[in-house]
């Protein structure tokens, strides 16, 4: 009866489908394993509740069947027919009173065939009310012994409605310590699988929560998304033309963020994508709720945009620098340094500190807007010319504002791949002919990033589709314009 009753639950649909669900996963998963818990947590709740509803029926609802369906109907029987011989037994009462009345009022006017009449009535009517009292005392007497018999019996059906209450009690306290036992195991093999990870982190990732908050869950000085797409760009996107500025595919951008926002660091296919990478370090910077460069300092780097002495806005910015907060001063500053390094590559990329702080100057600071009045959001696109002057004087004096090396690499965890990336790939011989000719008027750029290497790998196919791949002239001329340099001897 159990199992039968088991297997009609809603709670049972839910576990057979949880068990084929995780059993398409990877066992080590955190989602396989919630779904396996899963699985056997609405297992034991459907048990539970197979077993409330049998002991409900059997301590409960059978005997309130039995009471409700023979006992009290035949009380209710018995009560409704002594009302209806109540009702009879004051009827023929009306009826004697008015016959003796007659039949007093016969005899005064003397004897004859009417007072007879009257009389024979009057004795009739009073044999009728004699039998119909009789019948209300004896229906009378039935009712009021089943009466008495269910009020013996009182104390019975009122524990029934007390076994109900202790039923549904017990069916609660054993779903709650299955709940507890259950939720306690997952949250522990949860906290074990990603020990990391706070718990107020959001579910969505890294993109969109305050730098700070990210910094201290994962316990890191650099933001992973900037870090890693940075090292990305080092190894294979410095020399790549319109970095920034060009517009990655929407999907490939898409796949990188939720791969940043995972925390993953299985980059390897994105190295031969240079704008998708700074497509997702671009928009991880404008996700930010506040800007790296602070809402508080916005007046101050504006105003420092307005002075026209070099020597002047230097020193401005120096002590504007100095006042950020510790988490946006090492980011900024990281950042900075880099985009000077692809700055030292313009002839190539084209990619001036002008150019630079055009398409990410708007993505480091911008107006803290509380309406949509008409003349706020003009003033926000006049300052967003003077926020790209501040960001191309950071850039191009990165080395005074920010003096010392920077370790670009900092937590060790995104190296360049050592194999070529899965993505179409040119011809071995053209590609192979160019790289062994390449200068070496890059070595700046091994000295930044030791473990970069050629972009050209994987990413020319990527570049200029309006260059038929068979021909290979065109590819090795490309390709050693903008090949980095030969990699490091041993």
């Amino acid at each position: 009866i159990l199992c039968s009753v088991q297997k009609k639950l809603p709670l049972m649909a839910l576990s057979t489908t949880m068990a084929e669900s995780f059993k398409e996963l990877d066992t080590e998963s955190s989602l396989g394993k919630a779904l396996e818990m899963g699985c056997c947590i609405q297992s034991s709740l459907a048990k539970i509740l197979a077993e409330f509803e049998i002991a409900l029926e059997h301590d409960v609802l059978q005997p309130l069947n039995k009471l409700s369906e023979e006992e009290l109907p035949i009380i209710l029987k018995h009560k409704k027919t002594l009302q209806k011989l109540i009702s009879d037994w004051n009827t023929i009462k009306s009826r004697l009173n008015q016959a003796a009345k007659s039949s007093s009022n016969s005899s005064g006017a003397g004897a004859g065939p009417g007072a007879s009449s009257a009389a024979n009535k009057l004795e009739t009517l009073k044999e009728e009310e004699e039998e119909v009292k009789r019948k209300v005392e004896q229906c009378k007497d039935e009712y009021m012994a089943d009466l008495y018999h269910f009020s013996t019996k009182e104390d019975s059906y009122a524990s029934y409605f007390v076994r109900l209450l202790e039923i549904q009690a017990q069916y609660h306290r054993q779903s709650l310590g299955s709940l507890d036992s259950a939720l306690a195991e997952l949250k522990e093999s949860h906290s074990q699988k990603e020990p990391s990870l706070a718990a107020d982190t959001p579910v969505a990732g890294y993109y969109g929560v305050p730098l700070e908050t990210h910094l201290k869950s994962l316990g890191r000085e650099i933001a992973l998304p900037i870090e890693a797409c940075v090292m990305m760009l080092l190894a294979s996107g410095m020399r790549e033309e319109g970095l920034f500025r060009l517009a990655a595919g929407a999907s490939v951008l898409r796949k990188l963020k939720s791969s940043l926002a995972s925390g993953s660091n299985a980059l390897e296919e994105f190295y031969s994508d240079p704008h998708a990478v700074a497509g997702a370090l671009k928009s991880y910077l404008r996700e930010l709720p506040q800007p790296l460069m602070t809402f508080e300092l916005y007046n101050e780097w504006v105003k420092v945009a307005s002075l026209k002495d070099v020597d002047s806005r230097v020193q401005s910015l120096q002590d504007t620098c100095s006042r950020l907060p510790q988490e946006s001063y090492s980011n900024l500053r990281y950042l900075i340094k880099f985009l000077a390094k692809l700055a030292e590559h313009q002839e190539v990329n084209k990619m001036t500190p002008s150019n630079i702080a055009i398409v990410l100057g708007p993505n480091l600071l911008w107006l803290q807007q509380s309406t949509g009045d008409p003349m706020q959001l003009d003033l926000a696109s006049v300052s967003s010319i003077q926020v790209v002057g501040v960001v191309e004087t950071l850039i191009q004096n990165a080395d005074t504002l920010f003096p010392g090396e920077v370790d670009f690499n900092v937590s060790g965890m995104f190296t360049p791949p050592t194999n070529a990336p899965s993505r179409p790939m040119m011809p071995p011989p053209p590609v192979a002919q160019p790289r062994s000719t390449a200068a070496a008027p890059a070595d700046s750029e091994h000295a930044a990033s030791p473990k970069a290497r050629p972009r050209r790998m994987a990413g020319a196919p990527n570049r200029a589709p309006s260059v038929p791949p068979p021909l290979p002239p065109q590819p090795a001329r490309r390709h050693s314009r903008d090949a980095p340099p030969s990699p490091r001897p041993s």
